[in-house]
């Protein structure tokens, strides 16, 4: 009897530490399923602003003087941090450009960072992207 209950407390351990494990690699893939996502909304986001700012540089600059926008559309439209509600369409995403500009060796920089995070059951988490871009045509 005794040998049929340790069997049965092996077994049970094992189990166990099987759906531990399934659970953890389920979670972990989530979350980088996620940080991928998030990773390339902010991407999508800098294109976007790349071809803004090859379209028109000078009105890329005017929209850079305001120093936040909120993205959940690819439009200069929503200024502004995002609010609680302002998710990517149909996503857990949500998407903020935040702009700064310096002169450096005589050349305007306009400094994009884009910020993309989301909540989930592990909390907070964000996909930021910083790039800088400058007009070549200046001297």
């Amino acid at each position: 009897m005794f040998e049929v209950v340790l069997a049965l407390f092996i077994i049970t351990m094992i189990i166990v530490a099987v759906v531990i494990l399934s659970t953890n690699s389920i979670s972990n893939s989530l979350f980088s399923r996620s940080q991928n996502q998030g990773s390339r909304y902010s991407q999508e986001a800098v294109e976007w602003l790349r071809s803004q700012r090859e379209q028109n540089s000078s009105d890329f600059v005017v929209f850079a003087a305001t120093p936040t926008y909120c993205l959940d559309s690819l439009s200069f439209t929503n200024i502004g941090s995002c609010g609680s509600t302002e998710y990517i369409t149909s996503t857990i995403f949500v998407r903020q450009l935040n702009f700064s500009q310096s002169i450096s060796f005589g050349k305007r920089i306009v400094t994009a960072t884009v910020v993309t995070y989301w909540q989930d059951a592990k909390g907070y988490h964000e996909a930021r992207s910083v790039t800088e871009f400058s007009d070549i045509r200046e001297k």
